[in-house]
C-alpha cells in the first residue's frame, strides 16, 4: 500500500489514524518508532503512543515505515544533503583564495591545463570550466564521518503528532474542509484535493463549494464517478474542462486540452448549454478567455450536438461572430460620462466586484453625492460579499495612506511575482474611508462564530490571513505572506535543494544583509564565501543526483537590520521546470555541532515555485530591542535568462523588501479583536493546563488535552478562520 490518504493526514493535521488490526503487546515496537521520529524533530502524543502500543508490532512497524517517510520530506530530510567544503562552516576559505587553489590545481591536471592557459591568457577565466569548482570533491560518507552528532538542546522543534480517528472519517473531513475553503488554495493543497475528491466523489459532499478552482477539481472528481457536475457560469465550464486535460484551473497558464470521450464531450456541452439556457447574460463572461475556449472548442466538436444551441454560441462569442457587452465595457462607459452612481449601481449586481472597485469609485466621485451614492450601495450589498472579498477591501482600506509620506504600493500576482511603485492616487476622503472600514469590519464580526472562550497562543497574533491561495507555498512551517514570526536561536542556517529533470542546472543560495534604510553592508554567496556575519558551503553547479547549498549566521555579529536569503536559477530549468526544489531555515545554537542538515533544527521548509529566476521565501528583521523576526515573502522577481547574481539584484530586491515589509495585512491579531468586541472570552496561552470545557484554540500547534469538541486553528487551517 502507498498510503497516500494517511500521509495527507499528516500533512494537513499532524495526525495518524491508527488501522484496525489485532491487539498485542506493541510498546516496545511504539517506543522506537517514537525514538525514530524524534531524530527528525516530531514525537507521538501519549494518546497515540497509548493505542500504538495497544496493538501488535507488525501493525506499529507498518504503521512506521510509511509515517516516517512522510514526516522526513516534510522537513526535507528525505533527500541526501552534500556541501562542497567538507567542514562547513569551520574552516570555509577566502573566496579569492579558493579560486586560485581551484586555477592551480587546474593547471596540475594535464587534460584541463592547456585550456586554462589560453583563457588566462585573455585575462578572463570562466571558473565552471575548472575540473575541481562546482563538484563536491568527496562522498557524502565523509560528509557524515567530519561531523559530530547534534548535541540536543531545549531549543530544539518536536512536532507531536495526534491521535486521528476512523481513516474514512478523518479522510472525508480533510476533504471537506479542502473542498469547502472560503480562500482558494496552493498548489499544494490543490493536488491534494484532487486526490482527496477522487475518494471521496461517492461520499458526504460540502454544502457549498464557494472557491471556482475548488470546484473544477471536484466536478472532475464527480464526472469521473458518473455524478453531474456543480456549474453556474460558463467559466466553471472551462475550469472542468482544464482539469480533465491535467491543466491549470486557475486559468493562469495556458492548458493544452487533451482528445475527450463522447461522454466527457457530452457533458461539458449539455452543462455549457444548461449554463447559458438558463442566465444567456452570462455570455459576457465568454471574452476575457476567448482563446482558451477556441482552442476547447476544437476538442468538443459543438457542431455535432444541434441539440444543445446555447453551447454553440459560447464558441461563436469567442470567435467574435456574436458580439456580446461584457460588464466591465459598460461599467467604463458609465464612468465616462462621470456617472458614478450608474457605475456603481450596475457593479452592485455581483457585489464582490463592487466592492473590488471602491476605491476607485470614491475617487472618480464629482461630488459628495455621488460618494453618498457608492457607500449606500455598499452598504446594501455588504452581507452578500464573500468573507474573503471582505476582508481584502480591509487590507486594502489599512494601507492607504495619504501621499504626504511619498506612499508606494506593492503589487503581488497570482504567480508570486511582485513589484513596487509609487501610489499615484488621489487620497480617499477620511470620513469614507472610516465609513466603509466600519462597515467592512461590523461585516466581519457579523459572520463570526458565537462567542465563547478562546485561547491564543501569543505567536500566532501576527501570522497574515491566507486570502489568496498565492499567499504561501507548500512545505512546512510555512506562514503567509505578510506574517511575522519569532526568530529564536544564535545560529541562523539556511539551506537549498534542488534536482534537475532534463537539463542541467545551477541553483545558488545567497543572502543579502542590509542596514535600516535598505541599503546593502554585505552578503553572502558562492562570490563572497566568508563574512563577519557568516559562511557559506560553497557552490555546486549541477544536480543530476540532487544539490545542496547552505549559509550560516552567527545572528549576534550581524551588522545591520535586515538578512534576505534568495535563491537564484544561474543557468538551466527555472523553478517549474527542476524535479524538484525548496529552501528553508535551521535554529541551533552556538556549541551545538551536528551535519550541515539536521531535521530536527529544521523551522521551515518551502517549496520553491514560480515564474520567476529569482526566489524570496523570507527575510529576517531585527527590531529596536535586539530581537529577530522573520517576515514571510514568498515572491519572486523575474531576473535574467542566465547568470542571476546577488551583485545584480540588491537593488530591486531592497525595494521589494521595503514595500512588503510596510504592507500591513489583515492578520490573526485583527480578527481575536473582533471576537473580543463580540463577547468573546479571549484567553492568551503560553502552555499549562487547558480548561476542561471546549474551546476555540488559535495556535502555531495543537496542544494535547483539550476538549472534545473544540475548535482547533493552526497554520495548517487558517483558512477556517476566514468567514464564509
Amino acid at each position: 500500500m502507498d498510503h497516500t490518504l494517511e500521509r495527507l493526514l499528516v500533512r494537513h493535521a499532524l495526525r495518524l489514524s491508527v488501522p484496525a488490526g489485532p491487539a498485542g503487546d506493541g510498546a516496545g515496537a511504539a517506543l522506537r518508532f517514537d525514538a525514530a521520529l524524534r531524530t527528525a524533530g516530531f514525537a507521538l502524543s501519549s494518546p497515540l503512543l497509548g493505542e500504538l502500543s495497544g496493538r501488535s508490532s507488525e501493525t506499529v512497524v507498518e504503521v512506521a515505515r510509511w509515517a516516517l517517510e512522510a514526516v522526513r520530506e516534510r522537513v526535507g530530510d528525505h533527500v541526501r544533503h552534500h556541501t562542497y567544503f567538507l567542514d562547513f562552516p569551520h574552516n570555509v576559505p577566502d573566496t579569492r583564495e579558493f579560486w586560485l587553489e581551484c586555477v592551480r590545481k587546474a593547471l596540475e591536471d594535464p587534460e584541463a591545463r592547456e585550456a586554462v592557459e589560453a583563457q588566462l591568457s585573455t585575462g578572463v577565466l570562466n571558473l565552471l570550466t575548472l575540473p575541481s569548482y562546482g563538484r563536491c570533491p568527496h562522498t557524502y560518507e565523509e560528509l557524515l564521518a567530519a561531523h559530530a552528532e547534534l548535541t540536543p538542546a531545549a531549543g530544539d522543534r518536536l512536532t507531536v503528532l495526534h491521535l486521528g480517528g476512523a481513516p474514512e472519517e478523518e479522510t472525508g473531513a480533510l476533504y471537506l474542509s479542502l473542498a469547502g475553503a472560503v480562500t482558494p488554495l496552493n498548489d499544494e493543497h490543490l493536488a491534494d484535493l484532487a486526490v482527496l475528491a477522487a475518494h471521496c466523489a461517492d461520499g458526504p459532499q460540502p454544502a457549498e463549494i464557494p472557491v471556482r478552482e475548488n470546484r473544477a477539481v471536484v466536478n472532475a472528481a464527480r464526472l469521473r464517478a458518473g455524478a453531474a457536475p456543480l456549474l453556474d457560469t460558463v467559466t466553471d465550464v472551462l475550469r472542468l474542462a482544464c482539469a480533465l486535460s491535467g491543466g491549470d484551473v486557475t486559468l493562469r497558464e495556458r492548458t493544452r486540452f487533451r482528445a475527450l470521450s463522447r461522454p466527457l464531450r457530452r457533458a461539458l456541452l449539455a452543462g455549457l448549454d444548461g449554463v447559458v439556457a438558463g442566465a444567456p447574460e452570462k455570455l459576457a463572461d465568454v471574452g476575457p478567455h476567448r482563446e482558451a475556449w477556441k482552442r476547447l472548442g476544437e476538442r468538443l466538436h459543438p457542431h455535432e450536438y444541434p441539440a444543445w444551441p446555447h453551447a454553440a454560441g459560447v464558441f461563436a462569442v469567442a470567435r467574435g461572430e456574436v458580439l456580446v457587452p461584457s460588464p466591465d465595457a459598460r461599467v467604463e462607459a458609465l464612468l465616462a460620462r462621470g456617472d458614478v452612481p450608474g457605475a456603481a449601481e450596475l457593479l452592485a449586481v455581483t457585489p464582490g466586484r463592487l466592492f473590488r472597485a471602491l476605491d476607485r469609485l470614491l475617487r472618480s466621485a464629482a461630488d459628495e453625492a455621488g460618494r453618498e451614492a457608492v457607500l449606500a450601495a455598499a452598504e446594501r450589498v455588504a452581507p452578500r460579499v464573500a468573507g474573503r472579498v471582505v476582508l481584502s477591501v480591509r487590507e486594502h482600506l489599512q494601507n492607504r495612506h495619504d501621499r504626504s509620506g511619498a506612499p508606494r504600493r506593492l503589487f503581488v500576482n497570482r504567480g508570486g511575482s511582485a513589484w513596487v511603485t509609487a501610489d499615484t492616487r488621489r487620497d480617499l476622503p477620511r470620513d469614507a474611508q472610516r465609513r466603509l472600514l466600519a462597515l467592512v469590519d461590523g461585516e466581519t464580526r457579523r459572520r463570526l462564530p458565537p462567542p465563547g472562550r478562546v485561547l491564543v497562543d501569543p505567536g500566532i497574533l501576527d501570522v497574515a490571513l491566507p486570502l489568496s491561495g498565492r499567499a504561501s507555498s507548500g512545505g512546512f512551517g510555512v506562514l503567509p505572506r505578510g506574517s511575522v514570526s519569532a526568530v529564536d536561536g544564535e545560529l541562523l542556517r539556511f539551506f537549498m535543494y534542488w534536482k534537475e529533470a532534463r537539463r542541467t542546472t545551477d541553483l545558488d543560495l545567497s543572502a543579502l544583509l542590509l542596514d535600516e534604510r535598505y541599503a546593502t553592508i554585505s552578503w553572502l554567496s558562492y562570490t563572497e564565501l566568508t563574512t563577519v556575519e557568516g559562511r557559506h558551503s560553497g557552490d555546486v553547479t549541477e544536480a543530476p543526483d540532487g544539490a545542496s547549498e547552505f549559509i550560516e549566521l552567527r545572528l549576534g555579529a550581524v551588522r545591520g537590520t535586515f538578512v534576505v536569503p534568495h535563491v537564484h536559477v544561474y543557468a538551466g530549468e527555472n523553478f517549474e521546470e527542476v524535479a524538484e526544489s525548496f529552501f528553508g531555515y535551521m535554529l541551533r545554537e552556538g556549541e551545538q555541532g551536528g551535519r550541515p542538515f539536521e531535521p530536527r533544527t529544521v523551522r521551515m521548509k518551502s517549496d520553491l515555485r514560480g515564474p520567476g529566476r529569482v526566489a524570496l521565501p523570507v527575510a529576517f528583521r531585527r527590531d529596536g530591542e535586539g530581537r529577530w523576526h522573520a517576515h514571510w515573502l514568498h515572491l519572486c522577481l523575474r531576473g535574467t535568462p542566465s547568470a542571476n547574481r546577488v551583485e545584480d539584484h540588491r537593488v530591486s530586491m531592497a525595494v521589494l523588501l521595503r514595500g512588503a515589509v510596510e504592507h500591513a495585512p489583515v492578520t490573526v491579531r485583527h480578527m481575536v479583536g473582533l471576537m473580543r468586541e463580540s463577547g468573546a472570552e479571549v484567553t492568551e496561552w503560553s502552555g499549562g493546563p487547558v480548561p476542561e470545557e471546549p474551546v476555540t484554540y488559535l495556535g502555531l500547534g495543537r496542544p494535547g488535552g483539550l476538549a472534545p469538541g473544540s475548535r482547533v486553528v493552526t497554520p495548517e487551517n487558517l483558512r477556517d478562520l476566514v468567514p464564509a
